[in-house]
């Protein structure tokens, strides 16, 4: 894009940014602000309760010195557990922290309420303090017996009775209405009514394939908006080739996929296959238990085929480095600890990273825990450096057109100009490496050998295999504590923007409580006994009015439940980076639905990669648009440079796949409105998607306009949106003829070709209306 065309671009971005406030639909009630929340908990419960009262103080201001890290406790005092807890102390051992059901005799509760900087408990120096009521609770629990309970989350899930509330009658279509009612009734709130079928069916199209639905769809669906035809629309929906690409979309985030190595030189490589068949996987709705078990340890199940084979690329998936001068050694004890913490991330929801370098601070995994999981990756003949750019990283298959003629079929080789395609995978040695504990966690300072296991804590690692299909086998037995509620916790918020456990990616005692406990439970039984069945799952909860309900929210509402925790209407939520740029290439009709194949170059800035090249040469020394269609491809298809990401993607919050990531940032920047007023992409949709119109409807500007906000938005425009976005058009056009705005220049964003026919002044001012639909506040809302 030129310069010229730039500054012109900017100088309409006040004018874009004016039409975008003016023609927003939503009222004061449908924005969902972020206010203070100053109504924190000040009543002391009837009932301490040490789970949700107790343990989150304790973790937070006291865990740092006296938790489970046993290196780090001070004053011999711990406060993780009863038996540490209650334990005497000093020289004569004449005190104790906690004495159960006495108060006045606990250590603990004179220390809270000193007011002797050298005995107050936190010390000043530690800059935590502890409320009045917090210090209340902890003096109540002690007077009621000081009971501790192991962490909710290492308890195995246990059968939850579905609540019966009075409203049910009205309000509820499944068990999941039953607990999310009668937990607003215990808040003092009360549901929302469903949401409008325009909107519906986009929060549900958007969620299930992260595309907007056409205007035939909304228009059948508003017909008969009925729960039966809902059914049928998420039915069709979930067996879309859309939904498994959206699906696989999000576990690039969580497997860290990205096309190239990483660090410095950032060589190109060739993991595409691999998502070619997450896809497949997602498509064919392969159980999550054996999706799973194929990605750990596919290379161990018995008489292992290709296809598990490949799928253990899940977990070379992380970055390798080719700098000269780094200890090989050294980075090779980097890439197992990366399997460690994803295996940690993704299925246990805990940060094992942190007792790499000595115990837990706050759970219940110590370091040789740590290195026994560790232990479970460190047995692959893999080497810490690459030599080049050409070094293909070991162990490897390669994929041919025979192997895709024989059981690959997913893989659609024929876009690749390699006849044989290098995948990395997971091998076990000859002879397995042995493993130690690293004192502070460093390469080469070996303590006490270790061997695979896992922590008493979650659950014992009995009669399974010392590998990871025994990993594997171990994450899905029946009295797993933690894999099926992490894994319906992100389902879950995948459709509610959040989870019931906010801390997606920490289940452990810093991470946040269950809004919705027994519901939890009911939907981590529900996955594990009905087959782990992820479409299932996300119909039945689609299927809830909890879903259904409208965004709009009551000034009262708002001010009792600011985060929505609790569900009383629906969160309004940005869609993600990809499905921003894919509902303007769908709005425009330029969407390329190719299925797989190697990854595509489209539209980004000029001269990033050249600037940040590493000096190592290789394909990623420079960026080339790629060829014809392919530059209008789904997003998930966008080559993924580490070092560089696509800026138009990390600007609206993608991850930047340089770890595993099970929740992405919500952030509101500049950037972003500058992204959607300049990105040549999102340029050239507007164009296209004029044409369309002034084709389908010449001479009719208001039809052309309400046609475009259609599209856009969901719903047709009210009459205030439709006079004020054609007084935009009217003004821009006025600009465009008195030379303001270069017809040829602006005309000139983007590869597709404008049509011979049209009139071009009016074209831009069209293209320019278009443009403003799609920086709208509602656009890039999922509805």
């Amino acid at each position: 894009m030129t310069k010229n065309v730039m500054s012109q671009l900017f100088s309409i971005a006040a004018f874009v940014f004016a039409s975008c406030i003016l023609c927003s639909c939503a009222s004061e009630a449908d924005k969902t602000i972020a206010l203070e929340d100053g109504n924190k908990e000040t009543a002391i419960p009837e009932k301490i309760d040490f789970t949700f009262h107790v343990k989150p103080i304790l973790s937070d201001r006291c865990f740092i010195c006296h938790g489970p890290d046993k290196n780090a406790v001070e004053g011999d005092l711990s406060l993780h557990s009863a038996e540490e807890a209650y334990r005497a102390l000093g020289e004569l051992k004449d005190h104790a922290a906690i004495v159960p059901g006495n108060a006045s005799k606990s250590s603990l509760v004179e220390r809270i309420f000193s007011d002797d900087p050298n005995l107050i408990m936190p010390p000043p120096e530690s800059n935590l303090v502890l409320e009045d009521f917090e210090k209340a609770i902890l003096e109540k629990w002690i007077a009621q017996g000081a009971e501790y309970k192991t962490h909710w989350a290492f308890i195995p899930p246990t059968p939850q009775e579905v609540p019966e509330n009075d409203g049910a009658k009205v309000w509820g279509s499944n068990e999941i209405d039953a607990f999310i009612l009668s937990k607003l009734t215990e808040k003092g709130l009360s549901p929302s009514s469903r949401a409008s079928s325009e909107k519906l069916l986009r929060r549900i199209t958007f969620d299930l394939t992260g595309l907007p639905p056409t205007l035939e769809q909304i228009e059948k669906f508003a017909e008969n908006p009925s729960q039966e035809k809902y059914e049928e629309v998420i039915d069709s929906l979930l067996l879309s080739v859309d939904y498994a690409e959206n699906m696989a979309a999000e576990w690039m985030d969580i497997a860290r996929y990205a096309d190239t190595h990483g660090y410095q030189d950032d060589f190109e490589r060739t993991m595409w296959p691999w998502r070619d068949w997450v896809i497949h996987a997602f498509k064919e709705n392969m159980p999550y238990d054996q999706f799973v078990t194929y990605q750990l340890a596919g290379d161990l199940m018995p008489n292992a085929n290709l296809e598990q084979i490949l799928a253990t690329g899940f977990n070379r998936n992380h970055k390798i480095t080719a700098e000269g001068g780094v200890i090989p050694e050294e980075y090779r004890v980097e890439y197992v600890e990366d399997r460690n913490t994803t295996l940690g991330t993704a299925f246990l929801g805990l940060t094992l990273e942190c007792a790499r370098c000595h115990d837990h601070k706050y759970d219940p995994i110590s370091q040789k825990d740590h290195f026994q999981f560790y232990s479970f990756f460190n047995t692959i003949p893999e080497k810490g450096l690459l030599d080049n750019a050409a070094d293909l990283p070991e162990p490897y298959i390669k994929v041919t057109q025979k192997e895709v003629n024989d059981i690959l079929g997913f893989i659609n080789l024929e876009k690749s100009e390699m006849k044989e395609v290098p995948v990395m995978v997971m091998k076990e040695m000859d002879q397995p490496r042995s493993s130690f504990i690293l004192k502070r966690g460093i390469y080469d300072q070996y303590g006490d050998e270790v061997f695979p296991d896992t922590p008493e804590s979650i659950l014992p690692f009995d009669n399974y295999p010392k590998n990871r299909l025994g990993l594997a086998k171990w994450l899905f037995d029946d009295e797993h504590p933690l894999t099926a509620r992490v894994a319906v916790n992100r389902l879950w918020q995948r459709m509610f923007g959040s989870g019931i456990v906010a801390s997606s990616f920490d289940f452990g005692n810093q991470g946040s409580l269950p809004t919705h406990p027994e519901l939890l439970d009911y939907l981590a039984i529900k996955y594990k006994t009905e087959g782990w069945d992820t479409r299932k799952m996300l119909k039945y909860i689609a299927m809830s009015e909890a879903y259904q309900q409208d965004t709009k929210a009551s000034p009262e509402k708002l001010e009792q439940d600011p985060e929505n925790k609790y569900l009383a209407r629906a969160s309004r939520l940005r869609l993600s980076s990809e499905a921003i740029r894919d509902q303007a290439l769908a709005f425009s009709g330029l969407l390329n639905r190719e299925v797989g194949g190697p990854s595509v170059k489209p539209y980004q800035p000029e001269g990033i990669w050249e600037e940040t090249t590493g000096g190592g040469g290789g394909s990623t020394a420079s960026y080339t648009i790629s060829e014809g269609e392919d530059v209008y491809r789904k997003s998930i298809y966008t080559f993924w440079k580490r070092t560089v990401p696509p800026p138009s993607m990390m600007t609206f919050d993608s991850s930047s796949r340089d770890y595993c990531s099970v929740k992405r940032q919500e952030t509101n920047t500049p950037l972003q409105a500058l992204v959607l007023l300049n990105d040549p992409q999102i340029v050239e949709a507007a164009r296209v998607a004029a044409v369309g119109e002034m084709e389908a409807n010449p001479n009719a500007e208001s039809e052309q306009i309400k046609t475009l906000f259609y599209k856009a938005t969901s719903r047709m425009p009210n009459e205030t949106e439709i006079q004020s976005l054609t007084d935009y058009y009217t003004e821009m056009l006025s600009k465009v003829e008195n030379g303001e705005i270069s017809t040829s220049e602006y005309l000139s964003i983007g590869r597709s070709e404008v049509p011979m026919g049209l009139d071009k002044e009016k074209l831009v001012a069209m293209t320019l209306t278009a443009h403003t639909i799609l920086n709208l506040d509602e656009t890039i809302n999922r509805g």
